[in-house]
């Protein structure tokens, strides 16, 4: 079987950002890398399910909701993987992702979808304010990023 795209990357190298990771027809995958990979720090499970619920919601619900294809975390929990329509320039991909790190660090009430057990398979796991640092410290990591530090570096 050959390696797929995301093996080939240099985790050794990769930093926190936000990356295109592939472009498949006319869907573009980003690599939001929220801790730096194989530092023994990872995004514990109940942050990582907070800030799916919170960033989901937010790109779902924003003008750009038709070209979002899916938010969901890595399975190495060192960040999250944003599909979204090629109709959407990588400009427009990150101030979303800004503006919905900042929701996210701002928000305050009920996790949506969090309400009872017929909304989430594991509702009560869950940690609103380690979400919210996570959105805070991602903020300060993409001020100043561009389209141009998507790249990986080699």
């Amino acid at each position: 079987m050959k390696k797929i795209a995301s093996f080939c990357v240099n985790h050794d190298r990769l930093e926190k950002g936000m990356y295109i990771s592939r472009v498949d027809g006319d869907v573009v995958t980003y690599d939001l890398r929220m801790v730096k990979p194989n530092c023994g720090t990872y995004i514990p499970n109940p942050v990582l399910h907070t800030f799916e619920h919170l960033f989901a919601t937010y790109a779902r619900n924003s003008s750009f909701s038709e070209q979002v294809v899916y938010v969901g975390p890595m399975g190495c929990r060192t960040g999250f993987y944003f599909l979204t329509r090629d109709s959407m320039s990588h400009q427009q991909a990150l101030d979303l992702v800004r503006e919905g790190l900042q929701w996210a660090k701002d928000f305050e009430g009920t996790i949506p979808g969090t309400a009872n057990s017929s909304e989430c398979g594991n509702y009560l796991e869950h940690d609103l304010e380690g979400a919210k640092a996570l959105a805070a410290d991602m903020l300060r990591v993409l001020d100043g990023w561009k389209p141009e530090n998507m790249t990986y570096q080699t």
